[in-house]
């Protein structure tokens, strides 16, 4: 392993997640039973400073697939649904330190592989966008899967976006054994700060460019009208792409479960122009897609059960056809 001068999470951690979680719930058991003199306390970006007491402190669930897999995050006690810092390899992180990398080579999109990374995914997923940039109105997304395939985009010695793919022969996860027919770009997010660069765009290049041979993709329906605007202009960047992409719904079967986007594109900019129907106005703040959102006060709740607090992300399911809505959240401007 390199050894770097400043080293984040994702350049330090092992793939060791059951170690580092036996590690995470004997710190938690200290904490517990008062085996420490004196509380630690650790500064927030804001200047506050939080106690490190068993009253601030939850276990999140990293994967949907795998609930028995949990790290120890801190709340704030100012808002007990938001974590602020993480636990892992005997020290606390920041949410942003964990988004960081002092690996020059960790540039560009990047596939996700290691449990550091997935951390990262994680974090970025249901932390930044479930709590801290998604807006009010939005839909959220559920952790992923412990083997979904995605790719996170860093830049500048940070990750700032992801995007996760639906494998062609994947199950839909819906209950009935059915697999997904085709390839499938199913969520997608942009932190705030780092829109209108145009990496929604560069992010559906690449996964196009990933399946050259596939005649057909899909995008995950519902698509929020802020990610039409961006398939807009990629298609209109890359019209060799218009046969290609598709709004589907699981498992992506020709008829009523494909929608060719260009054509959907074209008939609502021709009903635009006679008039035919009043076109939302979408603020540039905008972070939707395939069924997306991109909310600040996110229906994230605690249970209390049991011996730990655990973070369970997101609201009741909004489903549809019976099965979990894929959301993307993605910018409104390229």
């Amino acid at each position: 392993m390199a050894v770097y001068k400043e080293a984040y999470p994702v350049d330090i951690l092992e793939d060791d997640a059951e170690g580092y979680q036996a590690a995470a719930e004997a710190y938690y058991e200290m904490l517990r039973e008062g085996a420490q003199t004196s509380a630690e306390v650790i500064s927030l970006s804001t200047g506050e400073q939080v106690r490190l007491e068993t009253s601030s402190l939850c276990f999140c669930t990293i994967y949907r697939d795998e609930p028995q897999h949990k790290i120890l995050g801190l709340v704030n006690p100012q808002d007990t649904k938001t974590v602020v810092a993480v636990y892992l390899k005997e020290s606390w992180w920041s949410i942003e330190d964990i988004l960081r990398t002092s690996d020059p080579t960790r540039e560009g999109l990047m596939k996700v592989q290691s449990f550091g990374e997935r951390i990262v995914l994680f974090v970025l997923n249901v932390i930044v966008f479930g709590r801290l940039e998604r807006r009010i109105d939005d839909m959220f997304f559920l952790p992923h899967p412990a083997k979904e395939q995605a790719k996170i985009l860093w830049k500048d010695g940070a990750a700032v976006a992801f995007y996760s793919v639906k494998m062609k022969g994947s199950l839909c996860g819906d209950g009935t054994g059915t697999c997904y027919l085709l390839p499938v770009f199913d969520t997608v997010f942009v932190r705030r700060k780092n829109r209108c660069q145009g990496l929604g765009t560069a992010m559906l290049r690449d996964f196009c460019d990933t399946f050259q041979g596939d005649e057909a993709l899909g995008i995950s329906c519902p698509i929020s009208p802020a990610m039409y605007r961006v398939l807009r202009q990629f298609l209109l960047t890359c019209p060799g792409e218009r046969g290609r992409l598709w709004e589907v719904e699981p498992p992506g079967a020709w008829g009523q479960q494909r929608v060719n986007i260009w054509l959907k594109v074209y008939l609502q900019e021709r009903r635009l122009q006679d008039g035919s129907t009043v076109h939302p106005k979408c603020s540039e703040e905008d972070t939707d897609t395939p069924g997306q959102a991109s909310q600040e006060d996110g229906p994230t709740q605690f249970n209390h059960g049991g011996s730990h607090k655990e973070w369970a992300v997101g609201e009741p399911e909004k489903t549809q056809n019976g099965r979990r809505c894929a959301q993307v959240c993605e910018e409104a401007c390229v």
